[in-house]
């Protein structure tokens, strides 16, 4: 009788859990847990009726093979619980009070641990409790670490998690690299994406086939490209929880080109819009009475240009676009320049080139004093957050847009840094359109009439039948010049040359179209400024 009691089994169900399926991140394998737990059964002549494995963390109840070990442990199945550690089983609240209240109920006789002593007492439940309490502490606290450790990282610029498509995790630094292969392919997508003529699907196909492709070498989908198109990671800021934070690693792609994907793709997601019958002229005229568009109609062979008048009565009259052309035609050739003009410019353009550097720290020093100003609204918006002057939904709205404004500007000094001189390519090409604005008026091309004559200003509208618009520069600075050039009524004593130290040659007839009395010293700097800001 005595050797029979001896050799008498007890039910056990053996639970085996880790959190991930990362075997370095765990204390013990479940290989582990399961020899060191069938050890122990051997030694204490325990019968395991079942092993539950399970890989999933036990910090929120839910745990599916958790519940159903519990379940059937209440249909008496088994009479206890083998795990290597009481955290195994639970680490909260509502899974700790389960088995609580099965040791309480009877359901649960015993439970094993290799690591922690308990027996069913008074005293040995209350130290399951503190157990369970501790693993809850355990977690509760890992987890204000983790989101500390996040808001420090985005507070110094730097992605607190995997480095997205395109960027690599350097496990030396600790940093996040460029991959070179796939960020020239990535800076493509956005390239071609921002011309508005690749849907997303036709994206897609396009960079897959040069070669594009994900982690663990996948193909990406529509929607990996939709997905990487919005993050403007890309673009040095790093988006968190809603939040915008300037980043410190490197740009594939300029601000503006993300801006302008995201306009493509704002456009795109709206339904199409009922195609109307094309004319040239229509879709940037304003009417100069009531501010309303100015759209067409043809009647008898001609077409005319009106108001709409959906805002008030207006009493403007029709413009025929044979009219409307004309005056189009005598704008272009009024910013148009001779070719002997063109030439000698263009000359003087290159000597300045290679003979001098320009000073530009006055533009440099002007971007860093907007930048220094929203870093200082930055930090009063952060004020007035923490002395709940401003709620978080309006705090991070002004922020991201402040952020935003301030990584352009960052892009423009970048840029900027590296084409300081470079000014003189947007100049050279500026005289060249000039030059052949004067064929161009002469022409039957409508289209390039129009796309250059948008170029000369803004705020186009018509008013008494005539079209009106704010001249800008460098037109404006031609536009000005023009007379002095039709009429050779430049005199050197008051004007300079393109070139700012261009001595003014004495024997120059008067009346004579020299380049040397064109520009005035004034005109000349407006012009260097303007090229030096279209530069960056």
């Amino acid at each position: 009788m005595n050797t029979q009691n001896n050799f008498q089994t007890k039910k056990f169900f053996l639970y085996a859990r880790k959190s991930t399926d990362t075997e370095e991140r765990q204390i013990r394998s479940i290989d582990d847990q399961i020899a060191e737990l069938q050890e122990l059964a051997e030694k204490e002549n325990i019968e395991v009726v079942k092993i539950f494995v399970e890989k999933q963390t036990a910090k929120e109840p839910g745990r599916p093979i958790f519940n159903e070990m519990l379940s059937r442990i209440e249909k008496n199945e088994a009479e206890g619980i083998l795990a290597w550690h009481p955290d195994r089983l639970a680490r909260n609240s509502v899974d700790g009070g389960k088995i609580i209240w099965l040791v309480d109920t009877g359901k649960i006789n015993e439970l094993k641990f290799p690591t922690f002593w308990f027996e069913n007492t008074p005293q040995g439940k209350f130290m399951l409790q503190i157990a369970f309490g501790q693993s809850k502490y355990y977690v509760d606290n890992f987890s204000e670490n983790i989101k500390r450790g996040i808001r420090q990282k985005l507070k110094n610029g730097l992605w607190p998690c995997q480095a997205p498509l395109g960027y690599l995790n350097d496990k030396n630094t600790k940093s996040i690299i460029v991959d070179k292969d796939k960020a020239k392919l990535i800076k493509k997508s956005f390239e071609l994406y921002s011309t508005g003529k690749f849907s997303l699907r036709r994206l897609y196909k396009t960079i897959n086939d040069l070669g594009l492709i994900g982690r663990k070498n996948k193909m990406l989908g529509v929607s990996n490209y939709q997905y990487f198109l919005k993050n403007p990671f890309y673009c040095g800021l790093i988006r968190y929880g809603g939040e915008l934070h300037e980043g410190k690693h490197e740009l594939i792609i300029a601000k503006k080109l993300f801006d302008k994907c995201q306009e493509v793709m704002d456009s795109k997601g709206k339904p199409n819009k009922k195609k109307l019958k094309y004319f040239v002229f229509r879709g940037f005229i304003r009417c100069g009475e009531c501010g309303c568009l100015i759209t067409a109609e043809t009647q008898k062979g001609h077409n005319y240009y009106h108001c709409t008048k959906r805002k008030t009565k207006c009493f403007q009259k029709y413009v025929r676009e044979e009219n409307l052309t004309e005056q189009i035609n005598e704008y272009i050739q009024k910013v148009s320049l001779p070719d002997d003009w063109a030439r000698n410019m263009i000359s003087e353009l290159e000597k300045e080139k290679t003979e001098t550097s320009q000073s530009s720290n006055f533009f440099a020093q002007n971007v860093k004093e907007e930048i220094k100003t929203i870093d200082e609204k930055l930090e009063r918006l952060m004020a007035g957050y923490l002395e709940n002057a401003i709620l978080l939904e309006e705090y991070q709205q002004n922020k991201n847009k402040l952020v935003g404004e301030k990584q352009v500007l960052k892009d423009k000094l970048s840029s900027f840094e590296q084409k300081s001189n470079n000014w003189f390519e947007p100049a050279i090409k500026f005289v060249n359109e000039c030059k052949s604005a004067g064929i161009l008026a002469k022409s039957n091309n409508f289209e390039e009439k129009r796309d250059f004559f948008k170029k000369l200003g803004s705020n186009f509208k018509i008013l008494n039948q005539k079209i009106v618009f704010d001249l800008e520069n460098p037109f404006k600075i031609l536009a000005d010049a023009e007379p002095r050039l039709r009429r050779g009524e430049a005199k050197n004593s008051s004007c300079l040359t393109w070139r700012r130290r261009w001595d003014s040659n004495p024997q120059t007839l008067a009346g004579a179209r020299s380049p040397s009395a064109f520009l005035t010293n004034s005109e000349h700097s407006s012009l260097m400024i303007f090229f030096l800001q279209k530069t960056v």
